[in-house]
């Protein structure tokens, strides 16, 4: 009886063991929810050729220590889509419903590849969503007007693909946004309006096909690009309130009027207002020192202002500047000053100092090709400036020479 009794013991230990050792099934480990949700994921979306991503996805193990998986306890908590080493290949399929199930999701992020069809809507069910990052592949349809519940969300990315339709009002009206980038894509309608209270820093809508004025923005935003868009209208009430901005892009447009001098005074590392109808004098209250300056193709007059002197790189060919080039900027230029880069041509200038012996530094940019004057010195210009050294005597009615 003693020896069965201890025999029993041994065998139920040993049972015990056995169990506790063994692998737990991934459902028991996952939330099922989240397990079927990731399976669907993997079915709608394959490797590149060259990626393998997807080679350590094997359900049959625990999901949570899946490629691109990151789990908080048996949820789901972030979902990384694809190899994030540059140059790797991306991924290609579809985006799966499925992923709104993930209702403990905080980010979700997806590689560039050739990944299509329309931005899940069941994503607005991700109540806890941060982060989502969808860019440079081929999503189209319009961005899901259900995406402004997301209360959480702080960046919306989904850059260079093919979205098209108009940006949901509700998009801009979410409380914690701070990036919204969703250039290079096909979006129509009006840049939207923000509430006074928003957080936004970062607005990035070039190269789309949006169309009216710039409303008011946020106060706090950091950096604007609405280049290569069709908007009309003018800045001069919206610019000076963007006291943060360190760079402003809203170049390839068909923006008019002034320029008010407060905008050369921002903590800008890159100003590029060309190639639109802007017009009147340019003339900045202090020193300018914003690195980069672009005012090029538009219709700005008057003399060029002396205290551009301090810029590092300074366009502003083809408009209609007249008078002589102050002696400041000639000084920054040919003695190695900050200034590196100097484009006149294409205005009505009529002079400019500088000795026709004078070698400008091989790090330096001139050009003042088409005006009214002939240029004292040899110094190569963009083929974009053309071959005519002067502007037609006609054309010059004050020019001397």
């Amino acid at each position: 009886m003693a020896v069965t009794a201890r025999l029993g013991a041994v065998v139920a230990c040993v049972v015990l063991a056995a169990v506790a050792t063994a692998p737990r099934p991934a459902a028991g480990i996952l939330d099922p929810v989240d397990f079927l949700a990731l399976q669907a994921v993997r079915r709608s979306l394959d490797d590149m050729p060259g990626s393998a991503f997807f080679d350590g996805w094997d359900f049959t193990a625990d999901p949570c220590g899946f490629p691109g998986v990151f789990c908080d306890g048996d949820r789901v908590a972030s979902l990384a889509l694809g190899d994030p080493r540059a140059g790797s290949p991306g991924l290609t399929g579809r985006l799966d419903p499925a992923l709104g199930r993930l209702s403990a999701l905080t980010e979700l992020s997806l590689v560039p590849g050739r990944v299509e069809g329309q931005l899940p809507a069941s994503l607005a069910s991700c109540a806890n969503l941060r982060f989502l990052a969808v860019s440079k592949n081929l999503l189209s349809g319009q961005i899901p007007d259900g995406f402004g519940a997301l209360s959480n969300l702080r960046t919306l990315d989904v850059s260079f693909n093919q979205i098209s339709g108009a940006i949901p009002p509700s998009i801009a009206a979410l409380p914690s946004i701070t990036n919204l980038i969703l250039c290079h894509n096909q979006l129509t309608g009006g840049v939207p309006s923000f509430p006074d209270t928003s957080s936004l820093l970062r607005l990035d809508l070039k190269h789309n096909a949006l169309t009216g004025t710039v409303p008011t923005l946020p106060a706090g935003l950091q950096y604007l690009s609405l280049s290569a868009n069709k908007l009309s209208g003018t800045v001069d009430q919206v610019l000076p309130r963007l006291t943060r901005l360190n760079l402003l892009d809203l170049s390839m447009n068909q923006l008019e009027g002034p320029i008010p001098p407060s905008v050369f005074a921002l903590p800008l590392s890159v100003l590029q207002l060309q190639r639109n109808f802007f017009a009147g004098p340019v003339q900045p209250s202090n020193d300018v020192t914003i690195p980069v300056v672009d005012l090029s193709y538009n219709r700005f007059w008057g003399q060029l202002s002396p205290l551009l002197a301090g810029v590092g790189q300074l366009y502003l060919n083809n408009n209609r500047f007249t008078g002589e080039v102050p002696a400041r900027l000639v000084q920054e230029l040919v003695g190695s000053g900050g200034l590196q880069v100097l484009y006149l041509q294409h205005n009505f200038l009529t002079g400019i100092e500088i000795s026709p012996s004078s070698s400008l530094p091989s790090t330096v940019s001139l050009c003042v090709m088409y005006n009214c004057m002939v240029p004292p010195v040899y110094a190569p210009c963009p083929i974009k400036a053309g071959s005519q050294n002067t502007r037609p005597a006609d054309q010059c009615p004050e020019w001397r020479g």
